[in-house]
């Protein structure tokens, strides 16, 4: 961290707040996607920051797959307490009780596709004209080709070849009805970025984050967390690993990395050296070349 460029870290502070903050200007009603992840936490805080010492201005929007990490749970939970915001919870088990979408069967069996309806569905419900999120440009080769601000049609669907530019900062978010904007202010972050920010800023983070001993699955070269939730093969046998994660999301579908990490600093060290990206441990990007692309396309975060 001694060695780390301070300056630029204020830097990318600055541009993410100068959006946060066009974003509450030009639209109505904004929300902020909230997964539990170190890049939702992250903009929760330069949200906080961008309107001190009001309060955030907007909701924080969680899309509940119903398999989640317990300890997501707690920590959304008990931030939004000390933020003293509201919460909306869109449930995918709704959606798919109301026969919106149908649950996948099977041993490689998730909710993490089944999210893009039940985010479509509640953003519509609230009237939510920009939705802000957490994604980064060097996270996968599709997030790569996101604007900032990242129109979608009345179908909530992106088309990343009809994208408007973004010169000297100049944001369109001119709409037609029933259209709305994902907005992505830590675009240009890495992830080393993020762990140094929290670092610096000393953010409490979830404890999954960190190493702990858990019961896990070897699955196609991901190690996934044991729980109700996934369908074992007989040949799958439950191991206690010492592991933490690097990006959270559906516990079916979110592998885990050994790791004695077990502060910031080990973090930021075991980073700094890892030659897989974050996203390399989600199983749900793994199902095709283009499996988050087309989900983009569809109206998917």
């Amino acid at each position: 961290m001694e060695n780390y460029n301070l300056s630029y870290l204020r830097e990318l502070e600055a541009e993410s707040i100068f959006i946060i903050r066009e974003v509450a200007a030009q639209f109505e009603k904004p929300a902020l996607l909230f997964s539990g992840g170190k890049d939702s936490i992250l903009l929760a805080h330069l949200s906080r920051k961008a309107f001190h010492p009001a309060k955030i201005p907007f909701p924080l929007i969680h899309i509940d797959t119903g398999h989640n990490f317990p300890e997501t749970l707690t920590y959304r939970d008990d931030l939004i307490k000390a933020l003293g915001v509201k919460l909306i919870v869109g449930s995918v088990q709704d959606s798919i009780d109301q026969g919106k979408v149908k649950e996948e069967k099977g041993f490689d069996a998730s909710r993490n596709m089944l999210q893009t309806v039940t985010l479509l569905d509640t953003l519509e419900e609230y009237k939510i004209d920009a939705a802000m999120g957490g994604a980064r440009r060097d996270e996968e080769k599709a997030r790569a080709k996101e604007r900032f601000f990242s129109h979608r049609d009345e179908f909530g669907q992106w088309d990343p070849k009809n994208q408007r530019p973004e010169l000297w900062n100049i944001f369109n978010g001119k709409k037609n009805p029933g259209e709305h904007f994902r907005v992505f202010p830590i675009s240009n972050w890495t992830e080393m970025d993020v762990w140094n920010y929290i670092h610096m800023e000393k953010i409490d983070m979830p404890v999954i984050y960190f190493t702990h001993k858990r019961l896990c699955i070897r699955r196609n070269g991901t190690l996934l967390a044991h729980s109700d939730y996934l369908n074992i093969r007989e040949s799958e046998k439950p191991e206690m690993l010492q592991v933490r994660f690097r990006t959270i999301g559906d516990m079916t579908c979110t592998g885990a990395v050994m790791s004695e990490a077990n502060s910031l600093e080990d973090i930021i060290k075991e980073v700094s050296i890892s030659r897989q990206t974050e996203r390399g441990t989600r199983a749900d990007d793994k199902r095709s070349e283009s499996a988050m692309e087309d989900r983009k396309k569809e109206g998917y975060f």
